[in-house]
């Protein structure tokens, strides 16, 4: 049983999630604004479902405001389905988008592998190069200093690590990271990647190749 915080000024959205998720056996609380959502209820909080456009602070200024302070994943709740809102989203530390209107099944699928995800458990550790491998910490070093991803970010980087030098398609690894089944969303990856590279670029390393028409490799 997972504890999800669902965000959303629409009170019959928020019951239809809380109803689909608790038959699932999660426990589901429910805001219809940010301002009562506070950090230190966040603490408490397995995965976020956050509707990106409410008054007042909208979702993408909430997720923006507390994603150093957030450690769980966050799910953007929205009708838009402009790329360039996406992009944006996932740049600000968003883990994955959730488009209205959307089904039960889609909802607790996406829930179910974000948290799943979560639960993977690592004891050992790897070294490629000048990057490191804390897998029970989840954690990514470059030499000793630890680079600063978020979860998808990390997970996607965790996957081409372990097999560096082999190419992944955009698909495979949404799959590998996101478990969904029979779904994928190549631009979900895409902008990760990018993201990923930006970050990267501090260290003035660009280990991520791009293979075209096929996919992804870290270089050995």
């Amino acid at each position: 049983m997972a504890t999800i915080f669902a965000i959303d000024d629409d009170e019959k959205i928020l019951t239809f999630i809380k109803t689909a998720l608790t038959r699932e056996g999660h426990q589901v609380e429910t805001f219809t604004s940010t301002a009562a959502v506070t950090s230190e209820k966040t603490k408490f909080a397995d995965l976020l479902l956050l509707d990106v456009m409410m008054p007042g602070e909208d979702g993408f200024e909430y997720c923006q405001r507390i994603r150093n302070e957030v450690d769980c994943p966050i799910l953007f709740v929205t009708a838009k389905t402009n790329e360039s809102e996406m992009i944006h989203g996932l740049g600000i530390g968003g883990d994955d988008y959730i488009r209205k209107p959307f089904s039960v099944s889609e909802l607790r699928a996406r829930v179910s592998a974000h948290l799943r995800r979560e639960t993977r458990g690592h004891t050992n550790s790897l070294r490629v190069g000048n990057f490191s491998l804390d897998f029970a910490g989840k954690k990514i070093f470059y030499g000793s200093e630890e680079i600063s991803f978020t979860k998808s970010e990390y997970l996607i980087c965790v996957h081409l690590l372990k097999s560096a030098g082999q190419v992944f398609s955009k698909t495979q690894l949404y799959e590998a990271v996101f478990g969904y089944e029979g779904e994928s969303d190549e631009s979900v990856i895409v902008e990760h990647i990018k993201n990923i590279r930006a970050k990267l670029k501090v260290y003035d390393e660009d280990p991520i190749e791009t293979v075209w028409g096929i996919g992804y490799r870290w270089r050995k």
